[in-house]
């Protein structure tokens, strides 16, 4: 198979704490960055189609850096023969897990006939759960909402979870709220359709031999330890990608890991986490990845801190990315610890 490539994985199967698939965002630089700050966080793709993987080019989807285990691979589809199929590309490459896509409601995705839509087919859903299964020895986990459109009626999640459970699926990553299909734009579905922890908590209860993963609406450590309960684990999306500072907390209050030095401050540990990332950036820029691809990803590392603006700024200048390259990282971090020194005395 052309492009094949085998990579160990590391088991974990640890769903404690997990930063959610985002289209465009969690790629496998942001990944890199997010394992650089936090060493037993769940790291997901953004969602790869089938189509894109089997008539595509897989590599350019599946190609990551064995350091970012664990890491599952997302996919988008609603044909069992193909996510078969892509779910051994992604065994093949080393992957984690496998989730399938249940639960985004953009138009684009609806037009494929997968996401949230497929919540109306549960035995599609569970035909293609069982088709991967069947196919690779990984856990297939599915992302879902809790319904579709204003009905809060619980007969469609009860009949979905309940569908995938008889066919053997035992893990649920559910965003707590629904997805309006019409007249709302994916970011509104984000943020406009109420959140329903307690429906996640009673499912959970219906299913006790399953993993149920809580995602939505979840800003920072103390909410998502007050919101997770009894359950195995949250999920964290913008939040963790806008201020990924948080990330590197997640071993200390989740997993009860600290392996920094102890007299460290968070701002020693950013830092630290910044330097090992650069010497990623060194290896990609070798190889024709523009930094900018890279560099976009820590725009709200230090969000909060004085010199963080200005950090921001540089690092968004395109043109001296382009022309000054590790360089420019190299003094817009400066002129950022410059600030802070200054702002300590």
């Amino acid at each position: 198979m052309k492009h094949e490539k085998k990579i160990s994985a590391k088991p974990n199967q640890s769903w404690r704490f997990c930063i959610a698939p985002m289209m465009d965002w969690t790629d496998r630089h942001c990944r890199h960055l997010h394992r650089m700050l936090s060493r037993h966080a769940r790291l997901y793709t953004e969602m790869v189609t089938t189509g894109a993987l089997l008539y595509g080019d897989a590599a350019k989807h599946l190609a990551f850096d064995p350091l970012e285990h664990p890491v599952a691979l997302q996919l988008g589809g609603s044909e069992p023969e193909d996510l078969a199929k892509a779910a051994k590309l992604g065994a093949t490459w080393g992957y984690d897990e496998i989730n399938l896509n249940c639960g985004c409601p953009s138009e684009r995705v609806q037009r494929g006939a997968f996401g949230a839509c497929l919540m109306r087919e549960p035995r599609l859903v569970a035909d293609c759960f069982k088709a991967m299964a069947d196919a690779v020895s990984l856990p297939i986990t599915i992302k879902h909402r809790l319904g579709l459109g204003r009905d809060e009626d619980l007969n469609l999640l009860q009949t979905f979870v309940g569908t995938l459970h008889h066919e053997g699926c035992r893990h649920f990553i559910v965003h707590a709220r629904n997805a309006w299909l019409e007249g709302l734009s994916p970011k509104d579905n984000r943020e406009v359709p109420p959140l329903r922890y307690e429906t996640v908590y009673d499912l959970a209860r219906q299913f006790p031999d399953s993993v149920f993963v809580l995602n939505g609406g979840l800003a920072d450590h103390a909410q998502a330890l007050h919101a997770i309960g009894s359950l195995e684990g949250v999920m964290l999306g913008r939040a963790a990608y806008q201020r990924p500072a948080l990330l590197a907390e997640v071993d200390r209050i989740w997993f009860e890991a600290n392996d920094s030095d102890p007299t460290w401050t968070p701002l020693d540990r950013l830092v630290a986490a910044l330097s090992r990332y650069r010497a990623y950036m060194i290896e990609q820029i070798a190889i024709g990845v523009p930094i900018s691809s890279m560099t976009r990803h820590m725009l709200g590392l230090f969000q909060g801190l004085p010199g963080a603006r200005v950090f921001r700024r540089d690092l968004s200048d395109q043109q001296a990315l382009r022309a000054q390259g590790i360089n420019w990282f190299d003094a817009s971090l400066a002129r950022f610890l410059t600030v802070q020194r200054t702002a300590a005395t």
